[in-house]
Protein backbone atom coordinates (compact mmCIF):
# COMPACT_ATOMS: atom_id res chain seq x y z
CA UNK A 1 0.00 0.00 0.00
CA UNK A 2 2.95 2.31 0.57
CA UNK A 3 4.21 1.94 -2.99
CA UNK A 4 1.26 3.67 -4.79
CA UNK A 5 1.47 6.53 -2.32
CA UNK A 6 5.12 7.01 -3.19
CA UNK A 7 4.19 7.05 -6.88
CA UNK A 8 1.53 9.77 -6.44
CA UNK A 9 3.71 12.06 -4.34
CA UNK A 10 5.72 13.61 -7.20
CA UNK A 11 2.51 14.22 -9.17
CA UNK A 12 0.83 16.13 -6.32
CA UNK A 13 3.95 18.18 -5.81
CA UNK A 14 3.89 19.08 -9.51
CA UNK A 15 0.29 20.25 -9.17
CA UNK A 16 1.16 22.43 -6.17
CA UNK A 17 4.14 23.87 -7.99
CA UNK A 18 2.04 24.55 -11.08
CA UNK A 19 -0.66 26.20 -8.97
CA UNK A 20 1.93 28.41 -7.26
CA UNK A 21 3.36 29.38 -10.65
CA UNK A 22 -0.12 30.20 -11.93
CA UNK A 23 -0.81 32.38 -8.90
CA UNK A 24 2.48 34.21 -9.38
CA UNK A 25 1.75 34.82 -13.06
CA UNK A 26 -1.72 36.09 -12.20
CA UNK A 27 -0.28 38.52 -9.67
CA UNK A 28 2.22 39.78 -12.23
CA UNK A 29 -0.57 40.35 -14.74
CA UNK A 30 -2.63 42.25 -12.16
CA UNK A 31 0.35 44.45 -11.28
CA UNK A 32 1.02 45.10 -14.96
CA UNK A 33 -2.64 45.97 -15.53
CA UNK A 34 -2.63 48.49 -12.67
CA UNK A 35 0.64 49.92 -13.98
CA UNK A 36 -0.85 50.57 -17.41
CA UNK A 37 -4.10 51.89 -15.91
CA UNK A 38 -2.36 54.26 -13.50
CA UNK A 39 -1.89 57.21 -15.95
CA UNK A 40 -5.53 57.01 -17.01
CA UNK A 41 -6.75 56.81 -13.41
CA UNK A 42 -4.65 59.79 -12.38
CA UNK A 43 -5.89 61.84 -15.33
CA UNK A 44 -9.49 60.81 -14.61
CA UNK A 45 -9.09 61.81 -10.96
CA UNK A 46 -7.86 65.26 -11.98
CA UNK A 47 -10.40 66.04 -14.71
CA UNK A 48 -13.44 64.32 -13.15
CA UNK A 49 -12.83 63.41 -9.52
CA UNK A 50 -11.69 66.83 -8.30
CA UNK A 51 -14.54 68.80 -9.95
CA UNK A 52 -17.00 66.25 -8.58
CA UNK A 53 -15.67 66.71 -5.05
CA UNK A 54 -15.81 70.49 -5.46
CA UNK A 55 -19.43 70.20 -6.55
CA UNK A 56 -20.22 68.16 -3.46
CA UNK A 57 -18.53 70.79 -1.31
CA UNK A 58 -20.29 73.76 -2.92
CA UNK A 59 -23.67 72.06 -2.48
CA UNK A 60 -23.26 72.60 1.29
CA UNK A 61 -22.35 76.29 0.94
CA UNK A 62 -23.96 79.59 -0.08
CA UNK A 63 -21.42 80.08 -2.88
CA UNK A 64 -22.19 82.60 -5.61
CA UNK A 65 -20.78 82.69 -9.11
CA UNK A 66 -19.55 86.25 -8.51
CA UNK A 67 -17.25 85.15 -5.67
CA UNK A 68 -16.91 81.46 -4.87
CA UNK A 69 -13.98 82.14 -2.52
CA UNK A 70 -16.23 83.61 0.17
CA UNK A 71 -18.55 80.64 0.35
CA UNK A 72 -19.75 79.75 3.84
CA UNK A 73 -20.91 76.34 4.99
CA UNK A 74 -24.69 76.18 5.48
CA UNK A 75 -25.17 72.43 5.83
CA UNK A 76 -28.18 70.91 4.05
CA UNK A 77 -30.04 74.21 3.56
CA UNK A 78 -29.70 73.99 -0.22
CA UNK A 79 -31.41 70.60 -0.12
CA UNK A 80 -34.02 71.02 2.62
CA UNK A 81 -34.49 73.48 5.49
CA UNK A 82 -37.35 74.39 7.82
CA UNK A 83 -37.64 78.12 8.41
CA UNK A 84 -40.43 80.33 9.73
CA UNK A 85 -43.04 77.57 9.62
CA UNK A 86 -42.30 76.36 6.07
CA UNK A 87 -39.94 74.00 4.24
CA UNK A 88 -37.51 75.40 1.67
CA UNK A 89 -34.78 73.98 -0.51
CA UNK A 90 -34.24 71.94 -3.62
CA UNK A 91 -36.40 69.01 -2.47
CA UNK A 92 -39.42 71.32 -2.12
CA UNK A 93 -38.96 73.08 -5.47
CA UNK A 94 -41.77 72.01 -7.86
CA UNK A 95 -39.65 73.00 -10.88
CA UNK A 96 -36.94 70.57 -9.74
CA UNK A 97 -39.41 67.70 -9.47
CA UNK A 98 -40.82 68.63 -12.87
CA UNK A 99 -37.31 68.39 -14.30
CA UNK A 100 -36.84 65.00 -12.60
CA UNK A 101 -40.06 63.71 -14.15
CA UNK A 102 -39.14 65.13 -17.57
CA UNK A 103 -35.72 63.46 -17.38
CA UNK A 104 -37.15 60.06 -16.41
CA UNK A 105 -39.91 60.25 -19.04
CA UNK A 106 -37.45 61.31 -21.74
CA UNK A 107 -34.95 58.59 -20.80
CA UNK A 108 -37.41 55.70 -20.59
CA UNK A 109 -39.31 56.67 -23.75
CA UNK A 110 -36.34 57.49 -25.94
CA UNK A 111 -34.25 54.47 -24.90
CA UNK A 112 -37.22 52.12 -25.36
CA UNK A 113 -37.89 53.43 -28.86
CA UNK A 114 -34.19 53.31 -29.73
CA UNK A 115 -33.94 49.66 -28.66
CA UNK A 116 -37.02 48.62 -30.66
CA UNK A 117 -36.07 50.46 -33.84
CA UNK A 118 -32.39 49.67 -33.39
CA UNK A 119 -33.11 45.93 -33.34
CA UNK A 120 -35.33 46.27 -36.42
CA UNK A 121 -32.63 48.18 -38.31
CA UNK A 122 -29.98 45.66 -37.24
CA UNK A 123 -32.10 42.75 -38.48
CA UNK A 124 -32.55 44.49 -41.83
CA UNK A 125 -28.84 45.24 -42.15
CA UNK A 126 -28.00 41.65 -41.23
CA UNK A 127 -29.96 40.32 -44.21
CA UNK A 128 -28.26 39.60 -47.53
CA UNK A 129 -29.04 42.15 -50.23
CA UNK A 130 -27.20 44.12 -52.89
CA UNK A 131 -25.57 47.32 -51.64
CA UNK A 132 -25.68 46.25 -48.02
CA UNK A 133 -22.33 47.87 -47.17
CA UNK A 134 -23.43 51.19 -48.64
CA UNK A 135 -26.67 51.11 -46.62
CA UNK A 136 -24.74 50.31 -43.43
CA UNK A 137 -22.52 53.32 -43.98
CA UNK A 138 -25.51 55.57 -44.69
CA UNK A 139 -27.31 54.44 -41.53
CA UNK A 140 -24.41 55.67 -39.40
CA UNK A 141 -24.68 59.26 -40.67
CA UNK A 142 -27.12 60.48 -37.96
CA UNK A 143 -24.83 59.12 -35.25
CA UNK A 144 -21.76 60.74 -36.84
CA UNK A 145 -23.31 64.22 -36.95
CA UNK A 146 -22.49 66.26 -33.80
CA UNK A 147 -25.47 66.61 -31.48
CA UNK A 148 -25.48 70.41 -31.59
CA UNK A 149 -25.47 70.38 -35.38
CA UNK A 150 -28.27 67.83 -35.68
CA UNK A 151 -30.36 69.61 -33.02
CA UNK A 152 -30.01 72.96 -34.82
CA UNK A 153 -30.85 71.30 -38.11
CA UNK A 154 -34.02 69.81 -36.64
CA UNK A 155 -34.90 73.14 -35.01
CA UNK A 156 -35.06 74.71 -38.48
CA UNK A 157 -36.98 71.74 -39.90
CA UNK A 158 -39.54 71.87 -37.08
CA UNK A 159 -40.03 75.63 -37.23
CA UNK A 160 -43.73 76.49 -37.31
CA UNK A 161 -43.31 79.25 -39.93
CA UNK A 162 -40.89 77.89 -42.53
CA UNK A 163 -40.03 74.36 -41.36
CA UNK A 164 -40.11 71.61 -43.95
CA UNK A 165 -41.83 69.15 -41.59
CA UNK A 166 -44.99 71.24 -41.39
CA UNK A 167 -44.82 71.87 -45.14
CA UNK A 168 -44.71 68.15 -45.95
CA UNK A 169 -47.47 67.26 -43.47
CA UNK A 170 -49.73 69.95 -44.92
CA UNK A 171 -49.02 68.76 -48.46
CA UNK A 172 -50.03 65.25 -47.46
CA UNK A 173 -53.19 66.54 -45.79
CA UNK A 174 -52.23 65.23 -42.35
CA UNK A 175 -52.49 68.65 -40.70
CA UNK A 176 -54.45 71.79 -41.66
CA UNK A 177 -52.23 74.41 -40.00
CA UNK A 178 -48.55 74.60 -39.00
CA UNK A 179 -47.69 73.11 -35.63
CA UNK A 180 -45.35 74.74 -33.10
CA UNK A 181 -43.37 71.57 -32.46
CA UNK A 182 -40.85 73.05 -30.04
CA UNK A 183 -43.14 75.61 -28.36
CA UNK A 184 -46.39 73.68 -27.85
CA UNK A 185 -46.53 72.13 -24.36
CA UNK A 186 -48.15 68.97 -25.77
CA UNK A 187 -45.66 68.51 -28.62
CA UNK A 188 -42.30 69.82 -27.41
CA UNK A 189 -41.28 66.75 -25.41
CA UNK A 190 -42.25 64.38 -28.21
CA UNK A 191 -40.37 66.53 -30.70
CA UNK A 192 -37.23 66.30 -28.56
CA UNK A 193 -37.66 62.54 -28.19
CA UNK A 194 -38.08 62.17 -31.96
CA UNK A 195 -34.82 64.04 -32.63
CA UNK A 196 -32.92 62.03 -30.03
CA UNK A 197 -34.26 58.71 -31.33
CA UNK A 198 -33.37 59.66 -34.91
CA UNK A 199 -29.78 60.40 -33.89
CA UNK A 200 -29.08 57.41 -31.63
CA UNK A 201 -30.82 54.52 -33.40
CA UNK A 202 -27.59 53.80 -35.40
CA UNK A 203 -25.63 53.33 -32.15
CA UNK A 204 -28.02 50.64 -30.89
CA UNK A 205 -28.27 49.07 -34.35
CA UNK A 206 -24.48 48.83 -34.64
CA UNK A 207 -24.13 46.99 -31.32
CA UNK A 208 -27.00 44.62 -32.11
CA UNK A 209 -25.68 43.99 -35.61
CA UNK A 210 -22.30 42.98 -34.19
CA UNK A 211 -24.07 40.53 -31.86
CA UNK A 212 -26.19 39.12 -34.71
CA UNK A 213 -23.13 38.38 -36.83
CA UNK A 214 -21.63 36.31 -34.01
CA UNK A 215 -24.64 34.03 -33.57
CA UNK A 216 -24.20 30.34 -34.43
CA UNK A 217 -25.94 29.26 -37.64
CA UNK A 218 -26.78 25.70 -36.55
CA UNK A 219 -29.67 26.92 -34.35
CA UNK A 220 -31.34 28.61 -37.30
CA UNK A 221 -30.74 25.65 -39.57
CA UNK A 222 -32.40 23.35 -37.04
CA UNK A 223 -35.33 25.75 -36.67
CA UNK A 224 -35.74 25.93 -40.45
CA UNK A 225 -35.75 22.15 -40.73
CA UNK A 226 -38.40 21.91 -37.98
CA UNK A 227 -40.53 24.52 -39.76
CA UNK A 228 -40.62 26.98 -36.83
CA UNK A 229 -42.05 30.41 -37.66
CA UNK A 230 -39.37 33.15 -37.98
CA UNK A 231 -41.12 35.35 -35.39
CA UNK A 232 -41.01 32.52 -32.87
CA UNK A 233 -37.35 31.89 -33.72
CA UNK A 234 -36.57 35.54 -33.01
CA UNK A 235 -38.18 35.58 -29.56
CA UNK A 236 -36.99 32.10 -28.56
CA UNK A 237 -33.48 32.04 -30.08
CA UNK A 238 -32.24 35.39 -31.39
CA UNK A 239 -33.44 37.70 -28.64
CA UNK A 240 -31.98 35.66 -25.72
CA UNK A 241 -28.64 35.41 -27.53
CA UNK A 242 -28.35 39.15 -28.21
CA UNK A 243 -29.52 40.15 -24.72
CA UNK A 244 -25.96 40.92 -23.47
CA UNK A 245 -25.41 43.31 -26.40
CA UNK A 246 -28.79 44.91 -25.76
CA UNK A 247 -27.88 45.43 -22.10
CA UNK A 248 -24.68 47.22 -23.11
CA UNK A 249 -26.61 49.43 -25.53
CA UNK A 250 -29.28 50.22 -22.94
CA UNK A 251 -26.86 51.14 -20.15
CA UNK A 252 -24.83 53.47 -22.42
CA UNK A 253 -27.93 55.11 -23.83
CA UNK A 254 -29.57 55.36 -20.41
CA UNK A 255 -26.54 57.15 -18.99
CA UNK A 256 -26.58 59.60 -21.91
CA UNK A 257 -30.33 60.16 -21.65
CA UNK A 258 -30.36 60.82 -17.91
CA UNK A 259 -27.78 63.58 -18.25
CA UNK A 260 -29.14 64.96 -21.54
CA UNK A 261 -28.61 68.66 -22.06
CA UNK A 262 -27.52 69.74 -25.53
CA UNK A 263 -30.34 68.50 -27.77
CA UNK A 264 -33.07 69.76 -25.44
CA UNK A 265 -31.41 73.11 -24.74
CA UNK A 266 -30.92 73.83 -28.44
CA UNK A 267 -34.51 72.91 -29.33
CA UNK A 268 -36.46 74.33 -26.37
CA UNK A 269 -33.97 76.30 -24.24
CA UNK A 270 -35.20 76.67 -20.61
CA UNK A 271 -38.80 75.67 -21.26
CA UNK A 272 -40.33 74.05 -18.17
CA UNK A 273 -42.17 71.55 -20.40
CA UNK A 274 -38.91 69.90 -21.41
CA UNK A 275 -36.51 71.03 -18.66
CA UNK A 276 -34.27 68.21 -17.48
CA UNK A 277 -32.13 68.00 -14.36
CA UNK A 278 -29.03 69.10 -16.29
CA UNK A 279 -30.79 72.16 -17.70
CA UNK A 280 -32.18 73.00 -14.26
CA UNK A 281 -28.69 72.81 -12.72
CA UNK A 282 -27.24 74.95 -15.50
CA UNK A 283 -29.96 77.57 -15.01
CA UNK A 284 -29.23 77.83 -11.29
CA UNK A 285 -25.46 77.93 -11.80
CA UNK A 286 -25.18 80.31 -14.77
CA UNK A 287 -28.32 82.40 -15.08
CA UNK A 288 -29.18 82.75 -11.38
CA UNK A 289 -25.46 82.57 -10.39
CA UNK A 290 -26.33 80.47 -7.33
CA UNK A 291 -23.42 78.04 -7.26
CA UNK A 292 -24.49 76.41 -3.99
CA UNK A 293 -28.05 75.69 -5.12
CA UNK A 294 -26.93 74.62 -8.59
CA UNK A 295 -24.28 72.34 -7.11
CA UNK A 296 -26.95 70.73 -4.94
CA UNK A 297 -28.98 70.03 -8.10
CA UNK A 298 -25.90 68.61 -9.83
CA UNK A 299 -25.14 66.41 -6.80
CA UNK A 300 -28.67 64.99 -6.78
CA UNK A 301 -28.39 64.39 -10.52
CA UNK A 302 -25.17 62.44 -9.97
CA UNK A 303 -26.69 60.38 -7.15
CA UNK A 304 -29.81 59.56 -9.17
CA UNK A 305 -27.77 58.43 -12.18
CA UNK A 306 -25.43 56.38 -9.96
CA UNK A 307 -28.36 54.71 -8.19
CA UNK A 308 -30.16 53.83 -11.44
CA UNK A 309 -26.92 52.53 -12.99
CA UNK A 310 -26.06 50.31 -10.02
CA UNK A 311 -29.62 48.99 -9.85
CA UNK A 312 -29.70 48.25 -13.57
CA UNK A 313 -26.33 46.47 -13.51
CA UNK A 314 -27.37 44.43 -10.47
CA UNK A 315 -30.63 43.33 -12.05
CA UNK A 316 -28.85 42.65 -15.34
CA UNK A 317 -26.27 40.42 -13.66
CA UNK A 318 -29.01 38.45 -11.95
CA UNK A 319 -30.95 38.14 -15.20
CA UNK A 320 -27.88 36.80 -17.03
CA UNK A 321 -26.93 34.55 -14.13
CA UNK A 322 -23.48 36.08 -13.70
CA UNK A 323 -23.60 35.70 -9.93
CA UNK A 324 -24.07 31.99 -10.27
Amino acid sequence: MSHPVAERAPHSGGIAKSGHRGTKVRRQRVRAAWLFLAPMLVTLAMVAGWPLLRTFYFSFTDASLADTGRAALIGFENYLVYDDGAWYGLLTDPVWWTSVWNTVFFSVTSVSLEVVFGVIVALLLNAEFRGRMLVRAAVLIPWAIPTIVSAKMWAWMLNDQFGIINHLLMMLGIIDAPLAWTADADLSMWAVIMVDVWKTIPFVALLVLAALQMLPSDCYEAAEVDGIHPVKVFFRVTLPLITPALMVAVIFRLLDALRVFDVIYVLTSNSTNTMTMSIYARQQLVEFQDVGYGSAASTLLFLIIALITVLYLYLGRRQLGVDQ
